[in-house]
């Protein structure tokens, strides 16, 4: 299969006083996602922030202005929004992106599925809230973009499932090295790949300096990749060098070539995902046997 490559260009936590490469405002988001595109990119992870305070923003309008940019050049690159509970734990607050429609609806929408501590902040997503935004997902015809950080939230998505609240196709961000999640070894990543439901297409992603070193084995091994600075600020493991987003995907395809795998185009994962083809046109494609 060819390989997945999902951009996360900024995420919840790096700032400029961090790394000066971090994009934070609309246009710098537009512009990276651009570049990205020009190099070979599959999907987009998006998280938006606040134009006067560089702080994350769950907000629909900051959301839109993104994705009408990126939809100027690229119209059918999938496209999916953060619903993170880093910051925000009302319902009401995480699932506004979700309401964009027509030319500025997401195709996909992220789902962490269990409560997850990181260094310093707490990711807070109670059942309740999990099947909430699947709920809403599934109204809107927008496909969850699940996120499991150890085995146990691969079982929860088996649950839902069973329950008839997800159903295939799969797309898995499996992210490791998290202080208090699977770590970034071959033990992990093969029990959760081993766990994964049937009709799964996956991508490994890795917290900070393990980003590399699992991006590299999921390229051997066949699977897909999550590759930006959300993940990882610096560009090589001794932490000498700032990354930029752009020289993280160059690198991630001398890997590719190196192991002869070509780059999903979008349109191929539109299609694997069952999801509508772009130019205007996003989302899942509906079905007759659906019902909301």
């Amino acid at each position: 299969m060819n390989l997945i490559v999902n951009f996360t260009p900024t995420g919840m936590i790096p700032t400029k006083a961090m790394t000066p490469y971090v994009p934070v405002t609309v246009q710098e988001i537009i512009d990276e996602v651009h570049e990205a595109v020009t190099i070979g990119i599959t999907m987009v992870h998006l998280h938006a922030r606040d134009e006067q305070t560089g702080e994350p923003t769950y907000k629909a309008e900051v959301y839109g202005d993104i994705i009408a940019g990126i939809r100027e050049f690229s119209s059918d690159l999938v496209i999916a929004v953060s619903l993170s509970g880093r910051t925000f734990t009302e319902f009401e607050k995480r699932a506004q992106p979700l309401q964009l429609e027509g030319a500025l609806k997401p195709d996909m929408g992220s789902l962490t599925l269990s409560s997850v501590n990181f260094n310093k902040q707490t990711s807070v997503n109670s059942p309740d809230m999990i099947q909430a935004l699947v709920d809403e997902m599934r109204l809107r015809g927008i496909t969850p973009e699940l996120e499991a950080f150890d085995a146990g939230m691969i079982n929860y998505a088996k649950y839902l499932e069973r329950k008839g609240l997800l159903e295939p196709p799969h797309y898995f961000n499996l992210i490791l090295g998290n202080i208090a999640c699977a770590q970034a070894d071959l033990l992990h990543v093969s029990v959760m790949l081993n766990d994964l439901p049937p009709d799964s297409l996956w991508s490994l992603g890795g917290v900070g300096d393990a980003q590399l070193m699992m991006n590299s084995i999921a390229i051997a091994a066949g699977g897909g990749v999550r590759v930006g600075l959300e993940d990882n600020i610096w560009y090589d493991p001794a932490r000498t060098k700032l990354a930029r987003n752009s020289e993280l995907i160059q690198r991630i395809h001398r890997i590719a070539e190196a192991n002869q795998r070509e780059i999903m185009t979008p349109a191929e994962l539109r299609r694997l995902l069952a999801l509508e083809d772009g130019q205007g046109h996003y989302g899942r494609k509906y079905q007759e046997s659906e019902s909301f």
